[in-house]
């Protein structure tokens, strides 16, 4: 659910586009990351803690913590809750530290 309005701040929305989580199309907005649009979208679970495998959600939403690393383009580690979602962009959900592809 995306808020709409508010009494005090503007939203600028920026152009809908369509990215891919898990293979899975999902639409979001150019002004917003990709954990906003996957939160809008009802997916609360972000990922998996690394030694326990406990499930993970957003956290700090400032790219301090590590709640939100997944693969963004082939990509490992990349902080979604600072990363402006863009049209095709393939977001995966990321196990572990995450492999580096060469």
């Amino acid at each position: 659910m995306r808020m709409e309005n508010h009494p005090v701040l503007e939203f600028q929305r920026g152009d809908k586009v369509t990215f891919f989580y898990n293979g899975t199309p999902m639409e979001g907005y150019t002004s917003e990351t990709v954990a906003a649009a996957l939160h809008s979208a009802g997916i609360r679970q972000l990922g998996h803690s690394q030694n326990l495998n406990r499930p993970r959600g957003l956290f700090c939403a400032i790219g301090n913590c590590s709640s939100c690393f997944m693969t963004v383009d082939g990509e490992p580690n990349v902080r979604i809750c600072v990363t402006k979602v863009r049209e095709g962009m393939k977001v995966e959900e990321q196990h572990g530290k995450g492999v580096v592809r060469l």
